[in-house]
């Protein structure tokens, strides 16, 4: 049953097609986005604690940053529609649009029925790190957040600060919910300044340092009204490891920036315009 077949090089060599055509991906007008971020005045700024997770807000045509302020560390981002929870960030359908790790340019998708972008990032300390030799890059949307699930799973104890419990202790905070009806609006997320990659030969999920150093930051562009929560990840800058309190943690920074006016001609993007029949 597992015999190489006599046509398995011919079978290799296929040329692999994009999934997706990026050309026909609507594309945001970074120059205006940043004509209008030029004149914007911060309006809020949210420390959040290290191993510990903190919503903000953010209307649509403002803007909001994540900083690393004291040493090297990640964060998980969840995005909302402020107004209806349902509507939320959709790191799977980013990944399959744009890539495995988002720079300046990417947008942030949002779930099914809207399918439409919820925020754009408009600068990327970061982006001069690119791929490495191990295959490794920032910013990842493929991991999904360190849980307390799993914890228990592989190694059969109870963590409370994993990033998948910061997220929903914050949203709960925020909303007034109760814990478990806040979980249930927890999703994947964006690993801002995360290091991660494939390996190459087993295919297996890996980490290693964040290049991230104080004054680095991820700035976005809310294209909808925003509910945001970001917790400071346990792992640290996840060299080692997550979901324990061993790795050195730092807290990060998120700001909001109100602009003068908004970017010319631009509008809050509608809903997809699928019928939504389904065939019937």
């Amino acid at each position: 049953m597992n015999e190489e077949p006599d046509d398995a090089a011919s079978r290799r060599a296929i040329a692999p097609v994009d999934v997706y055509s990026a050309a026909s991906l609507p594309q945001p007008d970074l120059a205006l986005y940043r004509k209008a971020r030029a004149g914007a005045r911060k309006t809020d700024e949210i420390l959040v604690p290290p191993r510990e997770g903190r919503c903000f807000r953010a209307r649509a045509g403002q803007f909001f940053r994540i900083t690393c302020t004291h040493g090297p560390q990640v964060g998980d981002l969840n995005l909302w529609n402020a107004h209806d929870l349902t509507e939320r960030f959709y790191s799977g359908k980013t990944r399959a649009l744009h890539r495995t790790h988002l720079s300046t340019g990417d947008r942030l998708w949002s779930s099914f029925p809207r399918l439409r972008p919820m925020a754009t990032i408009i600068t990327d300390t970061l982006a001069w790190y690119g791929v490495d030799e191990h295959g490794c890059s920032v910013h990842d949307v493929i991991g999904t957040r360190c849980d307390p699930y799993t914890q228990h799973l592989l190694a059969g104890t109870d963590y409370h600060h994993c990033c998948h419990s910061n997220l929903a202790r914050a949203l709960a905070a925020e909303t007034g919910m109760g814990l478990s009806e806040a979980e249930a609006h927890v999703h994947d997320v964006l690993n801002v300044f995360m290091c991660t990659g494939f390996h190459r030969e087993t295919g297996r999920y890996q980490m290693k340092a964040s290049p991230v150093r104080p004054g680095d930051y991820l700035e976005f562009f809310a294209e909808i009204d925003l509910l945001g929560a970001l917790s400071a990840c346990p792992g640290g800058d996840c060299s080692t490891g997550h979901s324990s309190d061993e790795a050195a943690c730092h807290p990060l920074k998120i700001e909001i920036f109100a602009p003068e006016h908004l970017p010319e001609g631009w509008t809050p993007p509608p809903r997809n315009g699928y019928s939504g029949r389904h065939g019937l």
